[in-house]
């Protein structure tokens, strides 16, 4: 395990500070703006369009990676998300900052592409479980320690915007001096919606709520929490609690899942999600140690939902259609991270503050209702199911992660073969 860790260890290096630095923006985005009165709609917008810009940059990525090779397309990623986020400390117009970040979600798919596309690349069949798990378990170290860096500054100015420049700017580094041989331009999996949609409706209804929960998470939980009273540090306690206890959650609700009905735990957790935003919906005032369990049970109910549901869809699909499946699980999670920002934001905005976990509690009891054991007929169960459960933490939206997945085998799956290039 040391050995495999070690051999990739610029790749989870890079890693480590690219979601360094965007956990700690995405949570300074929403203290700074609500510092300064913003609406909760632009800040929902802001987090959406990022997302929308790591959705529809894969192909833009795929073509860059092609044309100059994954280090300068690295190295251009990193660049221009530096300068946007530079950008944003010198210019206040927020529909200039909405354009920002949608080019930074473009750009760093494409960061997220090359580091992805070369573990996999240069990772055996038997270590490729051991890597996909220590990447993941790196991202999500990195989005926790992001968020907690922001105790290290006390005025909401352009210093955290410097600090997540730097970070960018860091991340070049490992990858530009890494002496592993540069991998194969990665082929994207053709997406065949309808055959998936068919397949595997419910599951991927489940990872389209898992995105808007964690879209919203992240856009506006720290407008929320403001809201409440905490401090800027409390606030990023409250956020990091949540992302951690989540990463925790994924390991005994993943061997639970592997054992019992998939559907009717779905189900279980999002009724538990339900009611865990209860007391936060806006009748009681709780001290930050309440806040507190309460966002550690928020992010242990919530994270695992995407895993969970990513599962149940490998269940009922054949084993040579999986990195297919993949792209288009990543797609539907992206896809609703985009629009829970803007829907939790207009709610908190026409409304009040305490929408944000109503809407929580909206979302998850839509799980109870449309995710039913009775309407799992098994026409499409795999031979393989029930598939191991693998955990993940938050997808950035990058198809070349798909093949990394130990439950897939992409010298045998016929949906990673070459899509033609126009």
């Amino acid at each position: 395990m040391l050995n495999t860790v070690a051999s990739f260890f610029s790749l989870y290096l890079a890693t480590l500070l690219l979601l360094l630095g965007t956990g700690l923006f995405n949570t300074y985005l929403g203290l700074r703006l609500t510092a300064d009165h913003v609406s909760e709609l632009w800040v929902g917008g802001l987090i959406a369009v990022y997302y929308l810009g790591l959705v529809l940059g894969a192909r833009s990525g795929h073509k860059l990676i092609m044309q100059v090779g994954h280090i300068r397309a690295y190295v251009a990623g990193a660049a221009i998300v530096t300068t946007m986020v530079l950008a944003q400390a010198l210019l206040d117009n927020l529909w200039l900052w909405l354009l920002f970040r949608f080019i930074v979600g473009v750009s760093m798919v494409t960061q997220f592409m090359v580091i992805e596309s070369w573990l996999n690349e240069q990772t055996e069949n038997h270590q490729r479980g051991r890597v996909f798990a220590f990447y993941m378990v790196v991202s999500g170290l990195g989005t926790v320690l992001g968020q907690l860096s922001l105790t290290l500054f006390p005025r909401l100015n352009y210093e955290p915007l410097v600090f997540a420049a730097i970070c960018s700017v860091l991340g070049l580094v490992p990858v530009a001096l890494t002496r592993r041989l540069h991998p194969a331009v990665p082929m994207p999996a053709p997406i065949m919606i309808r055959y998936y949609l068919k397949r595997v409706p419910m599951s991927l209804l489940v990872v389209f709520i898992a995105g808007n929960l964690t879209g919203a998470f992240y856009g506006l939980a720290p407008v929320f929490a403001v809201k409440q009273g905490l401090s800027s540090d409390q606030v990023a306690w409250f956020l990091a609690a949540a992302v951690a206890a989540g990463l925790v959650a994924q390991w005994p609700l993943g061997q639970l899942s592997d054992h019992v009905n998939r559907v009717g735990l779905v189900r279980f957790n999002a009724a538990l999600l339900a009611l865990v935003g209860i007391p936060l919906w806006g009748w009681w005032v709780l001290p930050f140690w309440a806040l507190i369990a309460i966002s550690c049970a928020f992010g242990a109910l919530q994270f695992p939902l995407y895993p969970i549901g990513t599962a149940f869809a490998n269940d009922n699909v054949d084993p040579d259609r999986r990195v297919g499946l993949s792209a288009i699980v990543i797609m539907a999670y992206g896809l609703g991270a985009g629009l829970g920002p803007f829907v939790a934001g207009a709610l908190m905005r026409y409304i009040d503050t305490d929408m944000f976990f109503i809407f929580v509690s909206g979302s998850a009891f839509l799980l109870v209702l449309l995710i039913r054991p009775q309407r799992v007929t098994g026409e499409y169960l795999s031979e393989d199911a029930p598939t191991q459960f693998v955990p993940m933490s938050e997808p950035q939206a990058s198809p070349a992660v798909s093949a990394l997945d130990p439950r897939v085998d992409p010298q045998t799956d016929v949906s990673a073969e070459p899509v033609p290039q126009e």
